[in-house]
C-alpha cells in the first residue's frame, strides 16, 4: 500500500499540474491558444490580456487549485514518516506539469500559482511570506522574470530563516528551483506595464 501512494499520489501530482486551465479557457472564450499571443506562456496574466480579467481570476483560481488539491492528499497519506517525502515530490510534480503539460504538447505556464497553492495547503503563512517576497523583488527589480527567478532561489532560505521548517521547507526547496529554471527563459524580457508583464511595442 506504501509503495502504491509513492507513486501514484506523485503521478496524480503530475497530472493536475498538467491541466491547461488558461489554454482551454482562453479557447473558449475567444477561439485562440492563449500562447499564441502576449508572454507567450500559458499563465494568468496572459489569460487577462486575452480574455479579460475575470476569466483572468477563474485561471488563477484553477491553477492554485492544481497545487492545492494533490498537495493536500499527499499530506494525508504522508503523515507516516517514511511517506513524507511524497509531500514535496507531490508539489513538484504538480509544478513540472504545469510548466510543461502533458495535455497540452509540453507547453505550459511558469508554475507561481501552483507552488502558491501547494503552500497553502500545507501552510498559508508561508504562501503569504512567499507571496510577500515576490512582490517586493518585482518591486524592487522592476522586472518579473528577474524578480520570479530570485523568488524560487530564496524562497526556501527565507523560510528556514523565518522558522517555517517543515514541510513548506521542502516544498519551496523541490518547487522554487524548477521555478528559477522555468523563468531563465524570459530573463532578458522587456516589460511595459509592471504587473500584467507585457512586452514593450517596439520604439
Amino acid at each position: 500500500m506504501q509503495a502504491f501512494f509513492s507513486f501514484m499520489i506523485p503521478l496524480f501530482g503530475y497530472l493536475s499540474g498538467s491541466l491547461p486551465f488558461s489554454i482551454w479557457v482562453t479557447r473558449y472564450v475567444k477561439g485562440v491558444d492563449v500562447r499564441d499571443a502576449g508572454s507567450g506562456h500559458a499563465t494568468t496574466t496572459n489569460t487577462i490580456r486575452q480574455a479579460g480579467f475575470g476569466w483572468g481570476a477563474l485561471v488563477g483560481i484553477l491553477d492554485v487549485a492544481k497545487g492545492f488539491i494533490p498537495t493536500y492528499l499527499a499530506l494525508r497519506a504522508g503523515q507516516d514518516d517514511i511517506l513524507s517525502y511524497i509531500v514535496p515530490l507531490t508539489a513538484a510534480l504538480a509544478v513540472a506539469g504545469h510548466c510543461w503539460p502533458l495535455f497540452a504538447q509540453f507547453r505550459g505556464g511558469m508554475g507561481l500559482a501552483t507552488l502558491g497553492g501547494a503552500l497553502l495547503a500545507v501552510n498559508w503563512f508561508s504562501f503569504v511570506i512567499g507571496l510577500g517576497l515576490l512582490l517586493t523583488l518585482t518591486l524592487i527589480i522592476r522586472h518579473g522574470a528577474r524578480a520570479s527567478v530570485l523568488t524560487g532561489i530564496l524562497i526556501a532560505p527565507l523560510f528556514w530563516l523565518m522558522d517555517l521548517r517543515g514541510m513548506e521547507l521542502w516544498i519551496a526547496l523541490a518547487c522554487g528551483l524548477l521555478i528559477a529554471y522555468r523563468f531563465l527563459i524570459d530573463w532578458n524580457r522587456h516589460y511595459r506595464e509592471l504587473w500584467l508583464d507585457r512586452e514593450k511595442p517596439p520604439s
